[in-house]
């Protein structure tokens, strides 16, 4: 029975993910944006591709607090934050002041748009439209990064974490 449990958390990526979330809503994850003045620096901005195909620019979004999620419906970890992210994205979407960018990863998007579907998420759906340099992402999933008004970055976060707690809003309001 043990190895039947073992094997079904390390073979099943649902099982892995159900079990991460676990681990999230302890609160042992919470995403912390930290004040350090010389991490911030203003990174090579990118495109990305909204669902309707149109192409936008990060450096189109200064102003805006930019909060963005790299992520792909196989992920255990970003499948377990995906809740907090969701949580997060529904309370502060009509605030004009966040742009959410939620950079899916996946080979094949109809995975993940049906992944956004079943598990009946209100993310929007974005897609990477050229090279982004490993300033933003170097290929960790899942990674998370946030730019300020004027565009430097001040989280960076390989790994999973919940984002919807009170103190990382007022932390976001805060920028």
């Amino acid at each position: 029975m043990l190895y039947t449990l073992l094997g079904l958390f390390i073979f099943s990526p649902g099982a892995k993910s159900w079990l991460l979330k676990q681990l999230v809503s302890t609160g042992l994850f919470n995403a912390e944006i930290k004040k350090d003045k010389n991490a911030l620096q203003v990174p090579p901005s990118f495109s990305f591709t909204d669902s309707s195909g149109k192409i936008i620019s990060t450096s189109d979004l200064k102003g805006k607090v930019v909060f963005i999620n790299f992520w792909a419906s196989w992920c255990p970890p970003g499948r377990a934050e995906m809740s907090s992210l969701n949580q997060l994205y529904l309370e502060l979407r009509g605030d004009d002041k966040f742009f959410f960018l939620f950079i899916n990863e996946d080979d094949d998007p109809l995975k993940a748009k049906n992944y956004i579907e079943k598990d009946n998420l209100s993310i929007p759906f974005y897609s990477r439209a050229g090279d982004i340099s490993p300033v933003i992402f170097n290929g960790t999933l899942p990674t998370t990064v946030i730019l300020d008004k004027e565009g430097k970055m001040v989280l960076n976060h390989h790994g999973m974490a919940k984002y919807n707690t009170n103190e990382f809003i007022r932390e976001l309001n805060a920028l």
